[in-house]
């Protein structure tokens, strides 16, 4: 049956609709108060001067529909499908990224704390969202400092030879390596970092007084003054969380920038009358910008899922659907959340400003603005889950042709430029150390080479590891990166790899959660620019040492040819295609006729190149 007559015996209940291509691949998912109506309009020549709609519909070949009781429970199962289901006619939320959380590993033996922007169910426990992600960090390293609890990505799970700087710091109580820290000390700081995420601060300063006061009693006076210090910190923290809270209700701001297919998107945060977190959002494909159909897509993929909601969002324009998604938030938040749309004063001032912002944000990111150097380190920051802004960047690749001449390189990339100082070319002489690869074409191999090679140098030179170290290639290099730094007792370096065409990051220790940035992502520009730049240099390194064998090999292997010989002759002429044009007569001027003649002859059949890898 035909979808226009499918359509047309739809019930006129409320429910959600899925069109379908000849693939069975859903293109649009949608909701309606009455199913029949709504989607008939679809199949009708009124609806196919929008050129968005006519071109879905000229695909779709097959509907599906699931009737519900009431608009609420289609509200719902249409963000879920979208979910699911990504259809490309959707207008689709393109920042993956949730607010940000803390993640406490309640199920690991030794509890870890990270920053997270990605909440999954596996049994750890999230708290937040905080803002601005800031906060989130100031928390992490209140923990750190306070609890010593670590934020790390060291197996703790076996003992470790030596600890990580964290320890020496006095930010970890140094798990990782036996004799350093007991069971119950760690245990204890956990349960500590625990109370303080689930703000339980009373239960957690009444048992620090109770531990002080003990320790007081046994002449620790050490440790009680340690208790005695993060009481009084708490107590500040107390106090400033209480004065927050008396200063005014929750309200988000959206507003957007369009030029379709291009759209840019900001969402400011205000808590307590202050501005706290802003994010940004960004779309390259939105050929037929409806506002009607963009914010309420937008709101619904934002809200429906938060952790929090505000009690006041504001937005450039109405739209037919905010009084159910109000009602439906209202419900969700347990309290009432009003969608609002200023007219004047100071809310719709305040709302051209985050229109002005998103507009910036467009420049910023279609434009090609360069953004500042810093503004790029917090931005690389968010998108790999740093802990610190990175200040500096040691990348290597690994060039060869069919496993001969293999090279690797190193540049590196320090406070915003690249320092060309500090570049490496490593000649890769495999295990046996005589200039051939254990196998052939082993680039993980040669990757550990070049990497203990590195970093055996730096600790001989008792200088700094670098921010992040950048590997270029996918998991197997990565992990091949991660082998040669344990190997020399090097834990908790942060590492990460961009594999090759499909340009998707992964991060050690993170490795089940991908990074894909969008095209015109500057944090994915900087890292193509790195991963270009020691490509290049790699190459160039490779061309050098295989030019310099084939020299040799062209000359040195023709009987009677000495290294003499042949030096004079690339003085002279500078290269071995320049010997063999200049003839009989040249050559006879730097050498004898006889050894001319015989030269030539031996350079008639030059050897094949090989297409570089």
């Amino acid at each position: 049956m035909e979808p226009r007559e499918k359509a047309a015996q739809l019930p006129e209940n409320p429910g959600v609709y899925l069109f379908k291509d000849a693939a069975e691949t859903v293109l649009y998912v949608g909701k309606a108060r009455n199913l029949r109506s709504r989607v008939r309009s679809y199949f009708t020549e009124s609806r196919s001067i929008d050129a968005k709609t006519g071109s879905l519909a000229r695909e779709i070949v097959d509907l599906e529909t699931i009737v519900v009781g009431n608009e609420r429970e289609a509200l719902a199962l249409e963000h879920n499908l979208i979910k699911k289901y990504r259809p490309k006619f959707n207008v689709l939320l393109r920042d993956d990224k949730t607010y940000p959380y803390i993640k406490f590993t309640a199920t690991e033996k030794y509890p870890r704390v990270y920053f997270t922007r990605r909440i999954k169910k596996d049994g750890s426990l999230y708290f937040g969202p905080y803002f601005p992600a800031g906060l989130a960090r100031r928390i992490l390293h209140f923990i750190h400092k306070r609890f010593m609890v670590p934020s790390c990505t060291v197996d703790l799970t076996r003992h470790h030879p030596r600890p990580c700087l964290q320890y020496y710091i006095k930010r970890c109580l140094g798990p990782c390596v036996a004799g350093l820290t007991t069971d119950e000390r760690y245990a204890e700081a956990a349960r500590d970092a625990r109370m303080f995420l689930e703000g339980r601060r009373h239960d957690l300063m009444n048992s620090l007084e109770e531990r002080m006061t003990a320790a007081a009693e046994k002449e620790l006076f050490e440790q009680a003054a340690a208790y005695r210090d993060l009481l009084r910190t708490l107590e500040d923290i107390e106090e400033r969380q209480r004065i927050a809270a008396t200063q005014g209700d929750d309200t988000d701001v959206f507003a957007y920038y369009a030029e379709p297919p291009l759209v840019a998107a900001n969402l400011f945060h205000l808590r307590g009358g202050r501005v706290v977190d802003r994010r940004e959002f960004y779309w390259e494909d939105l050929e037929e910008f409806d506002p009607q159909e963009f914010v309420p897509s937008l709101l619904k993929q934002l809200y429906l899922d938060a952790e929090y909601l505000p009690k006041v969002i504001h937005v450039p324009e109405d739209f037919e659907e905010r009084a159910l998604l109000e009602e439906t938030l209202t419900e969700r938040a347990g309290h009432k959340v009003e969608i609002c749309t200023p007219q004047r004063g100071s809310k719709r001032a305040f709302l051209d400003l985050v229109e002005n912002n998103a507009k910036h944000s467009f420049e910023q990111r279609f434009r090609v603005l360069k953004p500042t150097s810093k503004a790029i380190g917090e931005a690389l920051q968010n998108a790999l889950n740093l802990l610190e802004e990175p200040k500096r960047i040691e990348s290597f690749d690994i060039s060869h042709i069919q496993g001969t001449d293999t090279v690797a390189s190193m540049v590196v990339w320090e406070n915003g430029r690249m320092k060309k100082s500090d570049y490496r070319k490593f000649v890769i002489r495999g295990e046996g150390g005589n200039g051939a690869l254990p196998r052939l074409n082993d680039d993980f191999s040669s990757m550990r080479e070049a990497v203990t090679r590195r970093y055996r140098r730096l600790q001989e030179e008792k200088k700094e590891l670098p921010s992040l170290i950048l590997i270029d290639g996918g998991i197997g290099q990565l992990h091949a990166a991660a082998q040669a730094l344990e190997s020399l007792q090097i834990i908790n370096q942060p590492v990460a790899s961009i594999a090759k065409k499909e340009e998707i990051l992964f991060v050690l220790g993170q490795e089940d959660e991908p990074i894909i940035l969008e095209r015109h992502s500057p944090v994915l520009h900087l890292i193509q620019q790195i991963r270009d730049e020691t490509h290049r240099f790699a190459v160039t390194f490779h061309r050098q040492r295989r030019g310099k064998r084939q020299t040799h090999s062209a000359l040195h292997e023709i009987p009677g040819v000495g290294p003499k010989t042949a030096q004079k002759l690339l003085e002279e002429f500078g290269s071995v295609a320049n010997i063999q044009r200049a003839g009989v007569e040249k050559l006879s001027a730097v050498i004898p006729r006889k050894s001319a003649e015989k030269i030539l002859a031996g350079l008639e059949h030059p050897a094949q190149r090989s297409n570089e890898r």
